[in-house]
């Protein structure tokens, strides 16, 4: 069971961890240990989780979202499997909290009067600045 927050927790059936080789510094261990972990969370399948926060979700997920609906993080930043176990479930709560904020709406406003005349006036002062320019006839 992870905890997400007071209502929301993921079932043990939800995530599935999978333990591969990692890359980088090690030495032999690299070659022997498998201490990189794949999480898989099943986001489209959860029951936790509303169809708005999991739209959202997809959107923060980006690319580790898979066509299944599944989001997979891959964490291979420490040489223990047991630490970035726990990275990788941190990692995937901190990206379901993200997801349950709930984006403020937009309220359209139409520009002043006043910044609207500055900008006009600032179009006519350059249009002239651009208007001086050009090839300078000969007077021979």
């Amino acid at each position: 069971m992870l905890q997400i927050n007071d209502t929301i927790s993921i079932a043990d059936w939800e995530l599935t961890e999978q333990f591969v080789r990692s890359s980088g510094p090690g030495g032999q261990n690299v070659n022997k240990v498998s201490t990189a972990v794949e999480l898989r969370f099943e986001a489209e399948r959860s029951p936790h989780l509303t169809p708005a926060v999991k739209a959202r979700l997809k959107r923060l997920a980006g690319r580790r979202w898979t066509t299944e609906g599944a989001i997979v993080l891959q964490v291979e930043d420490t040489r223990s499997q047991a630490q970035n176990r726990e990275i990788a479930r941190e990692r995937l709560v901190e990206l379901i909290r993200q997801a349950l904020i709930v984006p403020k709406r937009r309220i359209a406003t139409k520009p002043t009067y006043g910044s609207v005349q500055r900008r006009l006036v600032a179009k006519k002062v350059r249009a002239g600045v651009k208007a001086g320019r050009g090839s300078v006839e000969d007077e021979d």
